[in-house]
C-alpha cells in the first residue's frame, strides 16, 4: 500500500523533530533532578517586623512587577533587584494593602524604611498581638 504525499511530508517532519524532542526531554529531566536535589531554605523563623515566630514568606524589597521598567533596570543591578526579606504572611499582606508596587519600589526599598513608616508600624504592632496560626 502506497502512502499519500501528505502522509510522507508529515512523517518527514516528525523525523526532523525527534532529535529536538529527545534533547528537550533530556534538558527538562536534568533540570527537574537538579531542583529536587537542592535543599529548600528554612521558612520558619522570626519575622523582623512583628517579631513573631511563624512561617515566613519572601518579600522583594523592589516588587518584581517593577523589575522590567527602564528606571529600575538603569538604577539597580539584577542582584539588587532580587534582594528581599523573609516576613510573615500578615505583615506581607499589610504592606501590599497599604501601598502599591510603585510606592513600595521608590519609597520603601529597605527593611528600615518599612519599619519607620507610621501606617505600617501601626499594622506591625497590631500583627504582633495576633495569635500565630499552626497552619500555613
Amino acid at each position: 500500500m502506497r502512502r499519500s504525499k501528505k502522509w510522507r511530508l508529515i512523517s518527514a517532519e516528525i523525523k526532523n523533530l525527534s532529535p529536538r524532542i529527545s534533547r528537550y526531554n533530556a534538558m527538562t529531566s536534568e533540570h527537574i533532578s537538579m531542583t529536587k536535589n537542592q535543599p529548600r531554605r528554612s521558612r520558619d523563623g522570626e519575622c523582623p517586623l512583628c517579631l513573631r515566630h511563624t512561617f515566613l514568606t519572601f518579600h522583594h524589597l523592589i516588587p518584581k512587577k517593577m523589575h522590567r521598567r527602564t528606571f529600575f533596570k538603569k538604577q539597580f543591578s539584577k542582584a539588587e533587584l532580587a534582594v528581599g526579606v523573609d516576613i510573615c504572611r500578615k505583615c506581607h499582606d499589610g504592606i501590599h494593602r497599604s501601598y502599591n508596587e510603585m510606592e513600595l519600589a521608590k519609597q520603601f526599598s529597605t527593611l528600615e524604611l518599612l519599619k519607620t513608616d507610621e501606617k505600617l508600624r501601626a499594622h506591625f504592632e497590631w500583627v504582633s498581638k495576633q495569635k500565630v496560626s499552626k497552619y500555613r
